[in-house]
């Protein structure tokens, strides 16, 4: 045999027993070789609103939290875990408006002695009065920013007839936002607890037409403040809700309906106001308004004083007789 064809044979051969070789290999069902996990890298955490956040929002702890953020996307504006105190931003106020999910920015928020501090707590149209409290007509000092109150007038109303004074209380305003306390628009937290400070003032967020009621308020009496509960929220917008008050138009989402009422909830409240008197109280008050000349004392329900009454009204403890279709009030006792 030639030579040169002998090699030709023996590269034959070799390449016919690499290919029996892999071909055995593929149809043995040698295991692929296993796809490592990939480690994804993480970037840094950045603070994001949970919620969103208008103009005019105090900064709470339930509103904000860290977040990963892709590290090509962090911006030198962002507040980055570590580097940034979280208890230092509460009680800062939105300086614009922020989505849900967005990174806040520095310039975002407005700290409490910043210029323009309070102008930017501020809804647009609105005003901020202050009131002095004390212990007893602040709710012991549970009032903190953020939460909403209603205004109540003791006051007690005299008159020429030589009789007791009216002594009556009255609702006059609802569901205003506390702006601070005293100066402090934040809530010192220590050990996870709110710490309760006594305070002599309460400044409120209140539209034009209110802050003039308020300032006359003082003057007639001592205003009290009564503290609302959260739950509040949801029934007062079922009601103007139905009284055609807020208007949610139609195909509004979740988000959007959320936004309306929680500016429709912020809105401070006049208007249908409850009252009681001394007679409420005890039956040894009266509860009607004392005979007066001159301009009218504020007037109460007229279902308080019996038409065939007349102007005289009985002081101390009284019967109603009904005499077929008559009804007088008698003294009871001689008064």
């Amino acid at each position: 045999m030639d030579k040169k064809k002998l090699v030709l044979l023996v590269v034959a051969l070799l390449v016919a027993a690499g290919t029996a070789f892999v071909a055995r290999s593929l149809f043995s069902g040698a295991a692929a070789p296993q796809a490592g996990a990939v480690a994804v890298p993480t970037g840094p955490k950045v603070l994001v609103a949970q919620r969103a956040l208008p103009v005019g929002t105090i900064i709470t702890a339930d509103s904000i939290s860290y977040q990963d953020w892709p590290k090509e996307l962090v911006k030198d504006a962002y507040f980055i875990e570590g580097e940034a105190d979280m208890q230092k931003l509460l009680g800062t106020v939105v300086r614009y408006p922020i989505t849900a999910g967005q990174p806040i920015t520095q310039g975002g928020l407005v700290a409490p002695g910043d210029r323009g501090f309070l102008a930017a707590a501020l809804a647009p149209g609105m005003r901020a009065v202050t009131i002095p409290v004390s212990a007893k007509t602040g709710v012991g000092g549970f009032i903190f920013p953020g939460d909403h109150v209603d205004l109540v007038l003791t006051q007690q109303v005299t008159g020429n007839d030589g009789g007791q004074p009216l002594r009556a209380s009255e609702t006059i305003l609802r569901n205003m936002r506390v702006l601070a306390t005293d100066q402090a628009t934040d809530n010192e937290v220590v050990e996870g607890k709110t710490v309760v400070h006594a305070f002599s003032t309460v400044t409120l967020e209140v539209t034009p037409r209110i802050a003039e009621k308020v300032a006359v308020a003082q003057e007639l009496g001592t205003i009290s403040l009564s503290l609302r509960s959260i739950a509040d929220n949801q029934s007062d917008f079922d009601r103007i809700l139905a009284a055609g008050e807020v208007k949610v138009p139609e195909g509004a989402t979740k988000a959007q309906e959320e936004q309306i009422m929680r500016t429709a909830m912020n809105q401070p409240m006049e208007g249908n106001t409850t009252y009681q008197t001394g007679g409420d109280v005890s039956r040894f008050q009266r509860s009607s308004r004392p005979a007066m000349s001159g301009p009218a004392a504020p007037i109460m329900s007229p279902a308080r004083v019996p038409a065939a009454a007349g102007p005289t009204v009985p002081l101390g403890p009284v019967v109603r007789v009904t005499r077929g279709k008559n009804v007088t009030v008698e003294s009871v006792g001689g008064h």
